[in-house]
């Protein structure tokens, strides 16, 4: 017979999902693409991602559209030049750009690795050339993986390449 002095366990909270916390600036690998480090803004303002592309050329591979374009990984490391790379377009896309102006882009997926996670996103080709960053990683390429973004920490999940901007040797 149950002791009725004792009092019942209180209930067993709800399992939590552990959110990982990036911060606002990461090194993103693209490895089907064959980007080790790409330099990136983590943007929940903005709801696509986009890389920094050049020279676009689309061709046909087996009956498959494809592109074929410039990048380069990152602005601020000297050692890093532009690298070519090939992939299939998913489709074309109407993205208002920074200044609110719509424009169609083409659309490619592709594995990308944020610290140890790694996850298919959707992303946007677009001259970057005028913007801080090589590559934006917006909200709908970080929803439903349990992600926050710091506003004010860099790096969480990643580190900085030697020589970058940030660690210029002495």
């Amino acid at each position: 017979m149950a002791d009725l002095m004792t009092p019942p366990a209180p209930p067993k909270p709800a399992q939590e999902h552990a959110v990982a916390l990036f911060g606002w600036m990461e090194y993103i690998g693209l490895p089907q693409l064959g980007l080790d480090q790409v330099k990136a803004k983590l943007d929940t303002g903005a709801r696509t991602s986009a890389i920094h592309a050049e020279n676009i050329e689309l061709f046909d591979k087996d009956g498959v559209e494809w592109v074929r374009f410039q990048t380069l990984p990152d602005w601020d490391n000297p050692h890093v030049g532009f690298r070519s790379v090939e992939a299939p377009v998913v489709h074309v896309r109407e993205i208002k750009n920074t200044s609110g102006i719509p424009e169609e882009r083409l659309v490619v997926k592709t594995k990308a690795r944020f610290g140890k996670r790694l996850w298919m996103i959707d992303v946007s080709l677009a001259d970057r050339t005028n913007m801080s960053f090589p590559m934006i990683i917006g909200r709908a390429a970080l929803k439903n993986h349990a992600v926050a973004v710091h506003t004010r920490k860099t790096f969480l999940v990643s580190k900085r390449p030697p020589y970058s901007r940030e660690e210029e040797p002495t």
